[in-house]
């Protein structure tokens, strides 16, 4: 009768625990359109990759207009980071929120800053934002042909 009624306080314990996959963070460096650096406790940076999006890379249009709508997004701001993986490259694969609760992550293609990368992401609302932008050829869906950064990094190898 004790094992059960300590055994449902660890498991809730172990859930509730925001250490592992919640954290916050003030961001210190943009490096490009979904890629930023963050400071944590104890003077540690971070490497963070913004989930579910792709944003062009360097060399194609509105790759500084990405980068610098991100930057005016989240640069010097502290930013909540829901962290999902780390990937290949060491990065934390994270959701990313603003201090009032905006999801950075949905603003870059709301803004058509980035695109929505359903290879990695079935999201329906990130789908959704990306399809209102291109409708109404907000950012890079100015441009009628845009190269989609999986096909830009493909063609460069």
């Amino acid at each position: 009768m004790i094992f059960l009624l300590v055994l449902p306080f660890f498991c809730c314990d172990l859930v509730a625990s925001p250490d592992f996959k919640e954290y916050t963070g003030k961001v210190t460096r943009i490096i490009d359109g979904d890629t930023f650096e963050v400071l944590l406790e104890g003077n540690r940076t971070e490497k963070i990759r913004l989930n579910a999006i792709d944003c062009p890379e360097r060399g194609q249009d509105f790759y500084a207009v990405a980068r610098k709508g991100l930057s005016e997004l989240i640069f010097q701001k502290e930013v909540k980071i829901r962290l999902l993986y780390y990937d290949r490259y060491q990065r934390a694969i994270a959701d990313v929120y603003l201090p009032d609760g905006q999801y950075v992550n949905a603003l870059m293609i709301q803004y058509g800053w980035a695109w929505h990368y359903k290879q990695y992401s079935n999201d329906t609302h990130l789908a959704e934002l990306e399809n209102k932008a291109r409708t109404n050829k907000i950012g890079l869906w100015e441009h009628p042909n845009a190269t989609p950064p999986w096909e830009f990094r493909k063609k460069k190898k």
